[in-house]
């Protein structure tokens, strides 16, 4: 097959992560293949007979994987010309053009305006302690209210603190270190999709499974042999607040690397406290992550990392051959803002925008379905019979960015699910509901005149 060689030889590895039938499982392995950039948009899919060759399927069950991907909006066929992809939903893509108006599909602060901004002289955010400001471990005074973890449940005894450039560092810099090339590392489903991203790019296999049942996380990691077990204490994308102390004692018990993502575990509502740290549980074993994205504001790209030697000094290391250091300034300010702003203020109005945009998807979507989040700054909302991969462009349109499900899962399943952010001010989420409302009533109107065109041509 030529130049498709390379691409057969993904199709064949991506066939073994899928369940179901065989058209099922071609097309799941054809469409991970899309979203991870392998198949880029405007590719060519090698014809039916080829494909069925080289990967030893019937060309009708090619064929019926071809449909599939039609049908579900990620290829299209042209007349005597082929299968082609289409551009399909990134988790990067989420943070790129367009003219929004209501934002819901990043899950950050939204902007500073609910700060206490403390007097700070310009001068003393110039100052470092090593005077240049590559200081491979950041501020001092920062990391010091990072390991006390009072405003963001931090790492309480995790380990020592490295300051990143946000969470989304402190995840690549522990798969860096951890993991190869083709290594499985086990994840929740569904489940971060930055995390899923940084996984794609190096290489590694993500395994979803059930993380809050104890049989079948010991069962995946007798059978996956994983390099890696990844596990969110209050998830992202649905704001469940699980138990998982089984995880870390199965992962310690099997040797295996836990990466505790706790970026939302200060975010939990109603008066619950916050879920513990894990790191006690596996200490010799466990990177733990986190950001001030979710109580200070997104813009400042300041996170953190906690753990142990010796494998703290290998992240160090991946963390200055990435950009030599964290923004001095960035940190200083960081730690002046954590000073004057305790979380509570910030978790009550979040629990009452959450409320807000609750009541009015309630009122003006009554079709879509969610569970009341414990924790976080999203809803998971169940769209019935509707593809929201397609669903999140027609909102666009509205003005509204949403966060499609199968960015949440390494598979792309959930394509009936939205993650939708309520971190907006109330008057933005009355806004960003109506759009909504206006889509899906689209929606159902070129639905209905679909169906009567067809009986009518029927007739």
């Amino acid at each position: 097959m030529g130049r498709d060689e390379n691409l057969v030889t993904l199709v064949r590895d991506r066939l073994r992560l899928h369940r179901g039938t065989p058209s099922r499982r071609l097309a799941g392995a054809l469409a991970d293949l899309a979203q991870t950039g392998a198949l880029a948009p405007g590719a060519r899919l090698p014809s039916e007979r080829d494909l069925a060759q080289a990967v030893g399927l019937s060309r009708g069950t090619v064929a019926a994987a071809f449909n599939v991907l039609c049908e579900e909006g990620m290829c299209e066929r042209r007349h005597g010309s082929g299968t082609y992809v289409l551009g399909t939903p990134s988790f990067g893509g989420l943070l790129q053009g367009g003219a929004v108006v209501a934002d819901l599909s990043t899950s950050v602060v939204p902007d500073p305006s609910h700060l206490t901004v403390p007097p700070i002289e310009p001068a003393a955010l110039l100052r470092a302690p090593s005077g240049h400001g590559y200081d491979a471990m950041g501020d001092p005074r920062l990391r010091a209210l990072l390991r006390a973890g009072a405003a963001v449940a931090g790492p309480e005894g995790g380990g020592e603190v490295l300051v990143t450039s946000g969470a989304q560092q402190g995840i690549d810099l522990a798969v860096r270190v951890l993991l190869r090339p083709g290594d499985r590392v086990l994840v929740g489903d569904p489940t971060y999709g930055g995390a899923l991203s940084v996984l794609r790019r190096a290489g590694a296999v993500a395994v979803p499974l059930d993380l809050t049942s104890p049989a079948a996380v010991e069962d995946a990691l007798a059978r996956h042999r994983p390099a890696a077990v990844y596990v969110v204490p209050v998830e992202n994308p649905t704001g469940a607040v699980p138990v998982l102390r089984h995880v870390a004692e199965l992962a310690a018990a099997a040797d295996v690397p836990l990466v505790e993502d706790r970026t939302l575990a200060a975010l939990v509502h109603d008066g619950a406290p916050p879920p513990g740290p894990l790191a006690p549980l596996h200490p010799y074993g466990t990177v733990t992550v986190g950001s001030l994205s979710k109580v200070l504001w997104g813009g400042l790209r300041v996170g953190w990392l906690a753990a142990p030697e010796p494998l703290l000094a290998r992240l160090v290391d991946a963390k200055l051959d990435a950009d030599l250091a964290t923004s001095a300034v960035a940190q200083r300010l960081a730690a002046g803002l954590l000073e004057h702003n305790p979380p509570g203020p910030w978790l009550a109005e979040l629990a009452r925008r959450r409320d807000h945009f609750a009541a009015a998807l309630s009122a003006r979507l009554p079709d879509w379905s969610w569970e009341r989040p414990a924790g976080g700054l999203s809803v998971w909302a169940r769209l019935p019979g509707t593809d929201t991969d397609r669903f999140a462009t027609v909102v666009r349109q509205e003005g509204v960015a949403v966060a499609p499900g199968s960015l949440f899962s390494p598979d792309g399943r959930h394509r009936d699910r939205l993650r939708l952010s309520f971190a907006l001010p109330p008057a933005l989420l009355d806004q960003a509901v109506a759009g909504l409302a206006r889509a899906w009533a689209a929606r159902d109107t070129a639905r209905d005149t679909a169906r009567d065109t067809a009986r009518d041509a029927g007739g």
